[in-house]
């Protein structure tokens, strides 16, 4: 099967759930001051912020990475559903980290729930990469060795760093949303020369 449709179905849950972030938002009652109301929700804007960061981080490593996927096959499809799966999730793990942090309680418990998604994420995503270079009959026939084991190492930071930072939300949650932040950021940086986007 080439990968049309699988890129085409990704790209609508991609958009569906980066559209679902907003619904956060909700507009004030009348008699509440509009500045203290937008002031009150940093928390939501964090979060949402965080959020799409993440989220257009993985569309454009998805797109980047079916660049040189050519083909997929039943596991492949499968790998990429887990994916999604997360992907459409991720709003919930995205409003309950601003509850949290809204409300100044349980702050450990989401922001750890909320790293646990993204790396569970990222897994899978190495996931659809390591299948299909292992599979080379997936992979384009133009795509060298030397830059797919570059990919590979490069991938593999992301899930592995966002891991860290979960572990980390138990003990120092702020600590850890700020590094959550600074990962996405960081990632976001053009790669040097070859060097594949490191989400995952």
């Amino acid at each position: 099967m080439m990968t049309s449709r699988i890129e085409a179905f990704s790209d609508g849950v991609f958009g569906i759930a980066f559209t679902l972030l907003v619904l956060e938002f909700r507009p004030p009652a009348l008699t509440v001051p509009l500045m203290a109301y937008l002031s009150s929700l940093w928390p939501s804007f964090l979060a949402y912020s965080i959020s799409c960061l993440l989220i257009g981080l993985i569309w454009a490593n998805h797109h980047s990475m079916f660049v040189h996927i050519k083909r997929v096959d039943r596991p492949l499809l499968f790998l990429n559903t887990m994916l999604l799966a997360d992907i459409a999730f991720m709003p919930f793990p995205t409003q309950l980290l601003a509850r949290a942090l809204r409300l100044r309680a349980d702050v450990a418990t989401a922001a750890f729930f909320y790293g646990l998604v993204v790396t569970i994420g990222g897994l899978f995503f190495n996931g659809i990469w390591l299948y299909a270079i292992r599979h080379r009959s997936l992979m384009s026939e133009k795509t060298p060795e030397r830059y797919l084991r570059q990919v590979k190492r490069g991938f593999l930071i992301g899930p592995s760093s966002y891991g860290l930072a979960t572990v980390f939300a138990l003990v120092a949650p702020a600590v850890s949303i700020i590094v959550y932040a600074i990962l996405m950021m960081y990632f976001w940086l053009p790669p040097r020369g070859e060097r594949a986007a490191t989400s995952g």
